[in-house]
């Protein structure tokens, strides 16, 4: 589903919050919109468990963004925040273990937009932390462009077996 597209069926109570603001929030709420259709493969492979973990990993990013997000403090927003990030790795992790389903060019995707949002994330944490910096050294999440992401999907072919 293209990203313009999925905004428009976004319902406009979801929009009009404060948190739609964050690029992070709506993107990685985006990613979890076509994990939905790549669970499904893996579904009909009787891996449930992969399924179920992807799934979980995926959906916690945005859970804990607006979960942060709704903090009063700095330090809890960033504590959330981290949470978001952990999510966000672990995601890499289970779409990287399920390339043997997937295909490369599905995971390689996933990947990538799951880059932009670490990258996202580790901004967002270091300005409310002053005193601990939750970036790491030489690495470089730059996506200068993320419309490659958001347009021409590729989604996994099923039977129809609905998760």
């Amino acid at each position: 589903m293209d990203y313009e597209k999925w905004i428009k069926k976004v319902p406009s109570e979801l929009k009009h919050d404060s948190v739609w603001t964050l690029q992070v929030y709506r993107i990685s709420l985006y990613l979890s919109e076509f994990t939905w259709e790549d669970i499904r493969p893996i579904i009909d492979g009787r891996l449930y468990s992969l399924s179920d973990q992807l799934y979980r990993s995926v959906g916690s990013i945005s859970a804990n963004i607006t979960e942060g997000y709704s903090r009063r403090s700095y330090k809890e927003q960033a504590r959330f925040y981290e949470i978001a990030l952990g999510s966000t790795r672990e995601s890499k992790d289970w779409y990287f273990k399920s390339r043997h389903i997937l295909g490369d060019k599905i995971v390689n995707h996933r990947i990538k937009i799951l880059t932009k949002i670490t990258k996202l994330l580790l901004t967002m944490i270091k300005e409310r932390r002053s005193s601990h910096d939750a970036r790491e050294p030489n690495v470089d999440y730059t996506i200068n462009d993320i419309n490659p992401f958001i347009s021409d999907i590729p989604i996994p072919k099923s039977n129809n077996v609905r998760p």
